[in-house]
């Protein structure tokens, strides 16, 4: 009776301490999104892609910048970007310094071994009918989700 007595204890203990800790599912281990709402910064990387992403003065802008930018927004945040070619900004991604990073990638994208890829994005004006992804830290499972949940309520299937 003493047994089930504090197996019962050690239960409820482990199941209010774990309900307390305010654990979400998806997480980020690095924090990504709560720094972007906590901070109100979003920092992308640029790489130019055709018609949906144009760079001229090292800004960027087009369709994909327009995305990332309501994105950004929807988080209450504001974009602080970075133009520069896609191994430079993968490399910056992998580093933390930046959040996501957009340009003319695919779901296969070589870079897929280092970073997190998207489900392809379709429906970007200036790309046709190809699908475009966008790349995020590894393990930022909550950022992704929030950027997935965001493109699918913005961009028709």
């Amino acid at each position: 009776m003493r047994r089930l007595l504090s197996a019962l204890v050690v239960a409820l203990i482990t199941a209010l301490t774990v309900t307390g800790c305010g654990i979400r599912i998806p997480t980020d281990p690095d924090g990504t999104l709560d720094r972007v709402r906590d901070t109100g910064v979003l920092r992308a990387g640029a790489s130019p892609a055709g018609d949906a992403l144009t760079v001229a003065d090292a800004t960027p802008s087009g369709p994909l910048v327009e995305l990332v930018d309501r994105f950004a927004a929807s988080e209450g945040a504001e974009v602080e970007w970075t133009v520069g070619g896609e191994e430079e900004l993968v490399g910056r991604l992998e580093a933390g310094a930046l959040d996501l990073v957009i340009g003319d990638f695919s779901e296969q994208t070589p870079w897929a071994d280092r970073v997190s890829v998207t489900r392809g994005i379709r429906g970007v004006d200036g790309l046709g009918d190809r699908p475009v992804a966008i790349l995020l830290p590894l393990g930022e499972n909550a950022m992704q989700a929030a950027l997935e949940v965001f493109i699918d309520g913005e961009v028709e299937p």
